[in-house]
């Protein structure tokens, strides 16, 4: 009996995920985030989640920066199993605490980033609602680490191709956790371009490994989504007299 618990179940999915990142200077040591993500099942097919996140940075020095900020994200039932067991959309608020630390070795340069979430998540105690009547809290821990490196120059400057690795994981924790304390791990492998300071793009493939926060027939569910992931980048001074 143990072991037919303890066997997972497996979920597989092609996602799409296309990202646009956006910073506004305002002095040397503040600047304000911006960002949208469209993420897609089969590609581009089916909604997977809607994310907007915006917050504030501060530099502390050349290799360490804040941030806090919001997000509000709609995650959609998509694969075989929705993460919810009602099978339906829900929306979630989150205030988040940030932090980014680089580094260089040779020519690869490398960050580590820190991300300590608060969210609230909407739930339906009945599935015949049309609407979440409850929010859940839950706190979640993320660490990313990144190396990306130029291609066929020294380092990444203006109108420089760029290959970049990165990999994170989430972890949850407090009284609300259920099964997933190993939350989701992402994987990426990019190529990228950076035509001048104020723009960039990258595009590659993402495996996203996903727990459920719930069983199904005393079963764990994890998904492996495999897919493409884009994101392009803006970067504004509006700060006067920077230069």
């Amino acid at each position: 009996v143990s072991r037919a618990q303890n066997t997972r179940i497996t979920d597989r999915n092609t996602i799409g995920w296309f990202g646009q990142f956006t910073t506004l200077r305002f002095s040397s040591k503040w600047s304000g985030h911006l960002e949208y993500q469209w993420r897609r099942d089969e590609l581009v097919r089916n909604w997977q989640q809607s994310l907007f996140r915006t917050g504030m940075n501060y530099q502390v020095n050349s290799r360490l920066t804040l941030r806090a900020g919001y997000a509000w994200i709609e995650t959609f039932p998509y694969g075989d199993i929705p993460l919810q067991a009602a099978g339906k959309r829900f929306p979630e608020h989150r205030i988040f605490q940030m932090l980014t630390l680089n580094d260089q070795l040779n020519r690869v340069e490398m960050s580590h980033r820190l991300m300590l979430e608060q969210r609230w998540i909407g739930r339906y105690t009945n599935p015949v609602l049309s609407k979440p009547d409850d929010f859940v809290f839950l706190n979640r821990l993320r660490y990313m680490y990144r190396m990306q490196w130029a291609i066929g120059k020294k380092k990444i400057g203006d109108k420089t191709p760029y290959a970049a690795l990165y990999d994170e994981i989430l972890i949850g924790f407090g009284k609300n956790v259920n099964e997933n304390v190993f939350d989701q791990n992402r994987l990426g492998l990019l190529i990228g371009y950076r035509f001048s300071p104020k723009f960039r793009v990258e595009g590659g493939l993402i495996q996203q490994l996903l727990q459920l926060g719930r069983e199904v027939n005393n079963r764990n569910v994890f998904q492996y989504n495999n897919g493409i992931v884009f994101n392009s980048f803006f970067n504004f001074d509006l700060s006067k007299g920077s230069h």
